[in-house]
């Protein structure tokens, strides 16, 4: 029981009855990674999938010209890394890399795709997942298009604290600017606009948010419609607002 009750830390893995459960436990590895930790650049071969759990938050990024990093997809305890709906060990296209440290279940993916084959049920809700992050993707491409600078960082910091589970952050300006593909200037003075109106606090190495509803009212709508496609395709999943 208690190997099964602790994934209950993995909201994705969470929505999975405990007879399919039961399936994962055996094949899971409990991990721990430090913020800055990288799962696997472009080209690597993806032999693990990874379930992050409470707190912990991981990103993707694209590798531009000139080896610019910019963040594609934020992934916490909602979701997975690497292979949920893959046959084998497949290339991987963008760097994952974890932004906040914490645990997180792994298994290999020629494991992962056995179990997958035992139960119709865990396949099922994978691919229901793997709808779900592309449809964040699309949904990140739109806000980066059109949304301002200020709409885009009150997003971010509204959907890293939801997965988290509390008002703070561990990240600096640097990265935080590096995340949304911007300049550190830009990011500093969206942060001190905040400050100013009392949304937030910054620390060394770290950002409180103070007021949420204010945060989300200088927020564009984009995390409301991700979290609705997720009510709609996987009720309970996505993690509830902080």
């Amino acid at each position: 029981m208690g190997a099964i009750a602790s994934l209950e830390d993995s909201d994705l893995l969470r929505a999975l009855r405990p007879a399919d459960r039961d399936l994962l436990v055996p094949f899971l590895e409990d991990v721990e990674y430090a913020a800055g930790q990288v799962l696997y650049c472009p080209g690597d071969l993806v032999e693990f999938c990874y379930f992050p759990r409470g707190g912990a938050i991981c990103s993707f990024f694209v590798e531009l010209d000139g080896n610019e990093l910019v963040e594609t997809l934020l992934v916490g305890r909602e979701g997975a890394l690497g292979g949920v709906v893959s046959q084998g060990s497949l290339p991987a296209f963008a760097r994952a890399s974890v932004l906040h440290r914490g645990r997180f279940w792994r298994i290999g993916t020629e494991r992962l795709d056995e179990v997958k084959r035992m139960s119709p049920a865990i396949a099922h809700l994978f691919a229901r997942y793997a709808d779900c992050v592309m449809a964040q993707v699309f949904q990140s491409t739109a806000c980066n298009a059109v949304h301002t600078i200020e709409q885009r960082a009150a997003r971010w910091l509204g959907m890293a604290i939801d997965r988290i589970g509390r008002n703070d952050v561990t990240m600096t300006q640097e990265q935080l600017a590096s995340m949304m593909g911007i300049g550190r200037s830009y990011a500093s003075r969206v942060l001190q606009r905040f400050k100013r109106e009392g949304i937030l606090r910054t620390r060394r190495g770290g950002i409180s948010v103070l007021d949420r509803p204010g945060l989300d009212a200088r927020a564009c709508g984009c995390n409301d419609a991700v979290r609705a496609h997720f009510d709609a395709v996987l009720a309970g999943v996505y993690p509830p607002e902080v």
